[in-house]
């Protein structure tokens, strides 16, 4: 189905105190664009979407494996394409906007089964 959106007409969903995020999902991928509150951490987890996270402002550190052996920095700017399955956690420094993109979409972010995210 075609669509035209703005974000700012999409509604936010106040996940938990420090995220906020607007979900705009098709039939094949989903993108968010979401604001984190300085020192949030998006716990170790790991999931079989591909995932795409572009940083528009603010710092993400990112871990990567199960043993979290590699690290890595983005800032405003950059890209990540993290592959499907690879265990990853994020620590927001300073107060992050960014936008990440899935295929295919994240069921457990439509229905709000995202428990990892919402302690």
């Amino acid at each position: 189905m075609l669509q035209k959106l703005n974000w700012e007409s999409v509604p936010t969903e106040d996940v938990n105190p420090s995220m906020a995020r607007k979900i705009i999902s098709g039939e094949k991928l989903m993108i968010a664009k979401m604001k984190f509150k300085d020192g949030f951490l998006v716990p170790l987890h790991q999931h079989m979407h591909e995932q795409v996270t572009q940083v528009i402002s603010g710092q993400i550190r990112f871990w990567f494996g199960s043993d979290k052996e590699m690290s890595m920095d983005l800032f405003a700017g950059d890209v990540v394409v993290i592959p499907s399955n690879l265990p990853h956690e994020a620590l927001m420094i300073g107060d992050v906007e960014e936008i990440d993109t899935w295929a295919p979409p994240r069921q457990d972010w439509l229905d709000k089964t995202d428990d990892y995210l919402r302690r």
